[in-house]
């Protein structure tokens, strides 16, 4: 008599899609590989508003971003609201030894309080916004990104994830026209929003006198800069400066940086993205700074 292997089989082929589901969920969040459209755009609510939030009050949500921040000393947890299979993808076994309480809930829960088009993968974290720093505490830090009024949060937590992966100091942008900490800039930053200082500031001119006195040498990146990137480089501290797409920088920020410079691309396409721009001088500006260490 021949043994029935087709309930062996199938628990394997259940383990499998699922160990590609998790891989590929990782990858997504990491922004490797692009989500599906179905996924982007999923069911829109058209009765759907958004929940009044407090002042000190942030949601964070998709398992990378949360388990960054339930891993980050310095950030206030609030509750943590997550179905059963993102608990256990979190890594989470044990509840009630959390300081803060957890909801079990469905993901139709979580679309109450985010909307219908966030892609939060079954979790949802309440908070406290991060402490705030100042400028002064950056004089160690070689290497800082400035953003000139880039308004759109996707594109500032993705020039933050590379600000991560390149090692800066700090992200700082001015308190007006540009993204405040929400649910959708620490996602679209994938972890990054918990390891890189995020500074706003009232006056860039005013915050740029202030770190050429801490010894930082200001590039603004320009598309008519007089001269490639590669060739400003100045000093062993770098502050690198970009302009929001279409306007680019401003002419008191233009008349404020030590040196205007740009990207000299030999192709076709003489203008990149933000953030691709972004990684490109902070790839050349470590270039420099690593050469020029004693």
């Amino acid at each position: 008599m021949s043994k029935d292997t087709s309930k062996d089989k199938s628990g394997r082929d259940s383990h499998y899609a699922t160990l590609r589901r998790q891989v590929r969920d990782a990858k997504r969040e990491r922004g490797e590989i692009p989500t599906p459209e179905t996924q982007r755009r999923r069911k829109s609510n058209a009765d759907w508003t958004p929940p009044p939030l407090a002042p000190e009050q942030v949601y964070l949500y998709g398992l990378h971003t949360v388990r960054a921040a339930l891993d980050n000393p310095a950030r206030k947890l609030i509750k943590l609201s997550a179905t059963q299979n993102a608990l256990a993808r979190l890594e989470i076994e044990n509840i009630h030894s959390l300081p803060f309480p957890v909801d079990i809930v469905s993901p139709q829960d979580i679309d109450k309080v985010l909307g219908p088009e966030a892609i939060h993968q079954g979790v949802m974290l309440e908070t406290r916004p991060l402490p705030l720093r100042r400028l002064e505490a950056l004089k160690e830090s070689p290497l800082l990104l400035v953003l000139d009024q880039i308004t759109d949060p996707h594109n500032v937590g993705a020039i933050m994830r590379t600000a991560v992966a390149f090692g800066a100091g700090a992200v700082i942008t001015t308190m007006r026209h540009s993204p405040t900490e929400s649910g959708v800039l620490a996602k679209s930053a994938s972890g990054a929003l918990e390891l890189i200082p995020y500074i706003q500031i009232t006056n860039l001119s005013d915050a740029l006198g202030e770190l050429h006195k801490l010894g930082f040498f200001s590039i603004g990146l320009d598309s008519e800069g007089p001269q490639p990137l590669e060739g400003t480089f100045s000093g062993e501290k770098i502050a690198l400066v970009l302009g929001s797409e279409g306007k680019g920088l401003r002419q008191k920020t233009r008349e404020t940086v030590n040196a205007l410079a740009r990207l000299d691309m030999p192709g076709a396409i003489k203008s990149l993205n933000v953030s691709n721009a972004a990684a490109i001088a902070l790839y050349a500006s470590r270039q420099h700074l690593l050469s020029h260490i004693p």
